[in-house]
């Protein structure tokens, strides 16, 4: 009898359980509306930027890279741009927000011409990378475009396609020994509706030094997976990637 095929998510969910425990920063409270800043709805033309973070990190943990990239476009005080992290358990308030922030009118509900005009960019890490994907499938039901997403590391079923609302998408990735895999390779469901900017594959040799804030747990056992989320590189990229997606 031949033994059962291992998917490449069940490989990486395998290392990701523990790690769970290991990489997370206590437990979550329920993230509430009163925890967001963004105006219901925003104006006609601005950019609702939302970051999921990963394992079971809190959604407003500042030791945390996607956190702490929301607060830096918050202190950059562009115009027009409004940001939150969720946890990766949130997409439907994520998807509830877009709606509230794009609903020009108020009448409780997204029309086409709303929809169309809606500006929305989304990024995630580990299992908020998926998140991401899943957040952006839901918007497409709506027909609801999404500027950019971007996955760092991202662990989840199905965030290897990028649906077709999605305009651009990016993806960053590592390979190290012993510790949880992000998803390799994205592609696009509809080539001709979604570019895919990259595929691109980050080192973490053992040898280097640890990134602050990364504790000595996280780094010796959270391994490669835990490295790149805390690695100052990834983040400046990822920052880099929504900038330009704004200014577009």
């Amino acid at each position: 009898m031949a033994a059962p095929r291992v998917t490449p998510f069940v490989r990486r969910l395998v290392w990701l359980i523990p790690l769970w425990f290991i990489l997370s920063s206590g437990p979550a409270l329920p993230q509430q509306w009163s925890d967001l800043s963004t105006p219901q709805p925003v104006a006609p033309g601005d950019t609702l930027v939302l970051g999921f973070l990963g394992g079971f990190e809190k959604w407003d943990d500042e030791h945390r890279s996607v956190r702490r990239t929301v607060l830096q476009l918050r202190q950059m005080a562009l115009p027009g741009v409004w940001t939150e992290s969720l946890a990766n358990r949130r997409v439907k308030l994520g998807v509830e927000l877009v709606r509230r922030a794009f609903d020009f009118d108020a009448n409780g509900r997204l029309d086409p011409d709303e929809a169309s005009r809606a500006r929305v960019i989304l990024f995630g890490q580990s299992l908020g990378g998926a998140a991401a994907i899943r957040c952006a499938r839901e918007l497409k039901k709506t027909a609801t475009p999404v500027l950019l997403t971007i996955q760092v590391d991202s662990v989840g079923t199905g965030d290897g396609v990028i649906p077709a609302n999605v305009r651009a998408a990016a993806n960053l990735y590592q390979r190290e020994p012993l510790t949880v895999w992000g998803c390799s390779s994205i592609r696009a469901a509809d080539p001709s509706r979604t570019s895919i900017l990259r595929n691109q594959r980050f080192h973490y040799p053992w040898f280097l030094p640890a990134f602050p804030p990364e504790s000595w747990m996280r780094r010796n056992l959270g391994g490669g997976h835990a490295r790149m989320e805390a690695d100052p590189l990834v983040w400046a990229e990822v920052l880099g990637l929504i900038r330009n997606a704004i200014d577009e």
